[in-house]
C-alpha cells in the first residue's frame, strides 16, 4: 500500500505543477537518493533478544534454560558481545509471582529496578512476564507462599493436562483479587516507564502460557484480562494465544500484540500428540480465528523458540530448509522480536539468522528526498521524501523524524510532524515544510536526516542507507541560508 503524507500541500502544490507538466526537475530542486546498505541492523524495540540475561552475559549452555527465576547477574567487563548469539535491544525477563510479591501486599519492585537500569546500561528495553506460577511438584515454582496457605494445598482443577494443569483454581475470586492486584499494583509504577518494553497478559497456566484459559468463566477471564488492560494505557500489552474468547476480548479492550511461545515445532511430541504440531495444526489456525490476524498493524508480535537452536538441529535434525520454513513462516505473521532463549545459533545456519534479521521489525529505506537549495530565513524549506520500510512491521515507538541544519558554527535541528509508527511495510510519501529559524545565520548549511528520540532529540534508528556519521545523523545534501 502506498501512504501519502502531506501537511503542507500549499507550499508543495506549484513545485508539484512543475514536475508535473514539464516531467523534469526543476533547477533549482536537489535531489538525493541514498544508497541502500544491506547489512544488518540493531533497532529498537525488534529483533532477538537476550533471556535472564543482558548484552554481553554468557549464553545457555546445552539445549536447557532457566525462567521464572531471579536474575543471576553475571559479572560484567564491559564487552556488550554476545558470542554466537545476534546483539539485541531487548532483555526478556520472566519471574514467577512469588517472587515479586513474597508477602501480600509486599512487592519486591527492587527486582524490576535492577532489571530496567541493567537493561538500559546494556543499551537495552525489558520486557516482563509474571508467571502466575510455573509446573507443579516444586515449591519454588508455586504460587506465592501466602497465597497456597489462604487457599489450600490442592492443585488438581479443571485443566487436567499433565504438563499444563492449573497449581491454584482460576475461578477462586481471591485469584483475580490477589493476582489481578500485583498486575494493577504493577501498572500503576511501571506503565510508561520509557525502559519498559512491554509486558506479557498472562493470566492463567504453567510459565503464564495460557493453558486452560477457554475453561475460565466469562468474569473470571474478564477480571484478569482487565486487570493488564486497565493498568498498561502507555506499555504495549503483548497476550498469548490463548483461546478465542480470551484474545478477542483483550482486543476489544486496548490495541493489544500476541506472542507465542513454541516456534519451531514441526513434530517434537507428534508421537505422543496423534501428529499434532504447533506450526502445522494450531498457529496458522488460532491467529485467523481469534481474531489477531492484523494487530500487527498497531501492537508488536513477539515469538519464542521452541526448544532451542541446538535441539533443532541435534534432536529434531532440522535441515537448512526446515529452518527456512519456520522463519518464512514467522515473517509472514509479521514478527517484530525473538526470544532463542539465549542459546547459541548454530555457525550453519548463521546466514539464514542474518536473512531473517534484516526482514523482522521494520527496516526504513530513504530511497528519495528533495530540497530546494535556497531558502531564507524564516521561510519555509518545502521537501519531497519516499521511503520504504523493507521490514515486515512498523515501528511500535513514538520516535521523531527530524531534519538538521548544521554549519561549522550553527547547528539547528527540524522536528517533523508524521507519525512513523503509520509507515506500515511497503512505500510510505512524506511531504512537507518546515520554517527556517528567523535567527538562524545566512551560510551554506549540511542537510541532515534522523529518527531521533522526541525528548533528546538524538539518534535512536540506524537507517539502511549509507552516510551515516558518528552522531548517527545521516549526510543528504547542501543547503544555502540566505537573508
Amino acid at each position: 500500500m502506498l501512504k501519502i503524507y502531506n501537511s503542507c500541500f500549499l507550499c508543495a502544490f506549484f513545485a508539484f505543477m512543475v514536475i508535473t507538466g514539464t516531467g523534469q526537475i526543476p533547477v533549482n530542486e536537489i535531489v538525493i537518493r541514498p544508497a541502500e546498505i544491506d547489512d544488518v541492523i540493531r533497532n529498537p524495540g525488534m529483533g532477538f533478544m537476550t533471556f535472564q540475561r543482558f548484552n554481553g552475559d554468557d549464553l545457555n549452555e546445552g539445549s536447557g534454560w532457566t525462567e521464572g527465576f531471579p536474575i543471576v547477574y553475571q559479572a560484567f567487563d564491559g564487552d556488550l558481545t554476545n558470542q554466537d548469539h545476534p546483539a539485541t535491544t531487548i532483555a526478556y525477563f520472566r519471574i514467577y509471582w512469588r517472587y515479586l510479591e513474597p508477602e501480600k501486599g509486599i512487592y519486591r519492585w527492587d527486582m524490576l529496578d535492577k532489571a530496567l537500569a541493567t537493561a538500559r546500561s546494556r543499551g537495552q528495553t525489558l520486557l516482563v512476564r509474571i508467571a502466575p506460577y510455573g509446573s507443579s511438584g516444586d515449591k519454588k515454582r508455586d504460587v506465592p507462599d501466602w497465597y497456597r496457605e489462604m487457599v489450600g494445598p490442592e492443585e488438581e482443577w479443571n485443566d487436567k493436562n499433565p504438563v499444563n494443569k492449573w497449581l491454584v483454581n482460576p475461578e477462586d475470586p481471591r485469584y483475580a483479587q490477589f493476582f489481578g492486584g500485583f498486575i494493577r499494583a504493577m501498572g500503576s509504577r511501571y506503565d510508561g516507564h520509557p525502559d519498559l518494553e512491554a509486558v506479557d497478559l498472562a493470566i492463567v497456566g504453567a510459565w503464564g502460557e495460557g493453558a486452560g484459559s477457554e475453561l475460565l468463566s466469562t468474569p473470571t477471564m474478564e477480571a484478569l484480562v482487565n486487570a493488564y488492560t486497565d493498568s498498561f494505557k502507555k506499555t504495549p500489552l503483548i497476550a498469548l494465544l490463548m483461546d478465542v474468547k480470551t484474545n478477542r476480548y483483550a482486543d476489544s479492550r486496548i490495541p493489544v500484540g500476541w506472542r507465542v511461545d513454541c516456534i519451531g515445532d514441526l513434530g517434537f511430541w507428534a508421537d505422543e500428540q496423534n501428529s499434532w504440531t504447533h506450526m502445522y495444526d494450531f498457529y496458522p489456525q488460532a491467529i485467523i480465528n481469534y481474531g489477531v490476524a492484523d494487530d500487527w498493524k498497531t501492537s508488536p508480535v513477539s515469538l519464542e523458540i521452541c526448544g532451542t537452536f541446538r535441539r533443532w538441529k541435534d534432536r529434531e535434525g532440522y535441515d537448512r530448509d526446515d529452518v527456512r520454513y519456520i522463519f518464512n513462516e514467522t515473517l509472514k505473521w509479521h514478527i517484530s522480536s525473538f526470544n532463542a532463549k539465549s542459546s547459541p545459533v548454530p555457525p550453519e545456519w548463521q546466514d539464514l539468522v542474518d536473512e531473517w534479521l534484516k526482514k523482522m521489525g521494520y527496516r526504513f529505506v530513504l530511497r528519495r528526498f528533495s530540497y530546494p537549495g535556497e531558502v531564507s530565513r524564516n521561510g519555509k524549506l518545502s521537501f519531497k521524501s519516499w521511503w520504504v520500510n523493507k521490514g515486515v512491521a512498523p515501528c511500535y515507538k513514538a520516535f521523531t523524524l527530524a531534519l538538521r541544519l548544521k554549519s561549522g558554527t550553527k547547528t539547528v535541528t527540524l522536528p517533523l510532524d508524521v507519525n512513523i509508527k503509520t509507515w506500515l511495510p511497503g512505500d510510505n510519501i512524506y511531504d512537507n515544510c518546515v520554517f527556517i529559524p528567523g535567527d538562524l545565520p545566512a551560510g551554506n548549511y549540511d542537510v541532515q536526516i534522523a529518527i531521533v528520540d522526541r525528548w533528546k532529540l538524538e539518534p535512536s534508528v540506524q537507517l539502511a542507507i549509507s552516510g551515516r556519521e558518528p552522531d548517527g545523523w545521516y549526510r543528504l545534501g547542501k543547503i544555502r541560508v540566505t537573508e
